[in-house]
């Protein structure tokens, strides 16, 4: 009897399925990171590009949205320019959000840190 897993292809998407769910639960910290000041969504892609952190528009702008239902960050539009801007910033809720988050992954971090060196 086989076990999942046992052949290459099916090793690969367990592989991918983690790793995706790892990578979704940075994802909230990473662009609440980048909020502090406005920015519309292509600026904030590129910003977290930059730092090593890749994410699609097709995650990115529901996961504006759903920041922005819970009152963590603020949308306004800039008409001002050749096109039309949805720009995100932090509210004062969000910046509590942002400043636990950091302090909880920093211990998350140190404690993974220990149980890694372990092996």
């Amino acid at each position: 009897m086989r076990k999942r897993g046992d052949n290459v292809s099916e090793k690969k998407e367990i592989m991918e399925n983690l790793l995706l769910e790892l990578r979704r639960g940075t994802l909230i910290l990473s662009v609440l990171s980048q909020l502090q000041t406005p920015k519309y969504g292509y600026a904030l892609v590129q910003s977290l590009e930059e730092k090593g952190v890749a994410i699609e528009t097709n995650t990115l702008y529901p996961l504006l949205r759903r920041l922005e239902k819970q009152g963590l960050l603020i949308s306004e539009w800039e008409t001002g320019g050749a096109k039309p801007r949805k720009y995100y910033r932090r509210t004062e809720a969000g910046n509590e959000v942002y400043e636990n988050l950091k302090e909880q992954w920093k211990s998350i971090s140190e404690n993974m840190e220990k149980l890694l060196e372990e092996n």
